[in-house]
């Protein structure tokens, strides 16, 4: 069964440490994705995904811009970054592994995501919803994001790990007749 995320309740995030003290978190706010979701074998769904890296969102303008240029993302040359799964491993319950590839900056690595499906279920508008939430750590020097600075009293200013933060709700797509 296809199924589409409903953007206006989701939510694709980061949080990466700022002076080695503190957690900075962000969003995009323009994705897009797709999902064959098997209600009946899980392990048989796909997800694939596509985030607009102009619509990045650290609420701090200045420092978004910077994240648009070549010092991180490079969005002029690089203005998606994307996942396909390649595969789902069940866990037992609704916790799951998603495998798959993930492109930044024209680099593909593979990546694993712990996942939580819920539902699917009926929601009050009469459509068919599900919910998923994923979390993966990734080094972004791996993607050729390698922007830094050594700071006076030791240590650097960004944090190599990256956290991504997935909490998305699809809606099942209706069937023509």
């Amino acid at each position: 069964m296809s199924w589409q995320i409903d953007t206006v309740h989701s939510t694709i995030g980061f949080a990466v440490k700022h002076l080695m003290v503190s957690t900075v978190r962000g969003k995009f706010r323009s994705y897009r994705g797709e999902v064959a979701l098997d209600p009946q074998d899980l392990t048989r769904s796909t997800f694939e995904g596509e985030i607009d890296v102009e619509s990045i969102d650290t609420n701090n303008e200045q420092r978004d811009a910077h994240l648009r240029t070549n010092d991180f993302f490079d969005a002029p040359n690089h203005p998606k970054i994307t996942f396909k799964s390649t595969r789902v491993e069940a866990l037992g319950g609704s916790d799951y592994r998603v495998h798959g590839e993930l492109t930044i900056r024209g680099v593909t690595k593979p990546i694993t995501l712990d996942a939580e499906i819920a539902g699917p279920t009926k929601s009050p508008y009469g459509q068919t919803v599900a919910g998923l939430s994923a979390r993966a750590t990734l080094n972004r020097k791996d993607f050729g994001v390698n922007f830094n600075a050594v700071l006076e009293a030791g240590g650097v200013m960004i944090g190599e790990k990256v956290t991504i933060e997935i909490d998305a709700e699809v809606v099942a797509r209706a069937v023509a007749a």
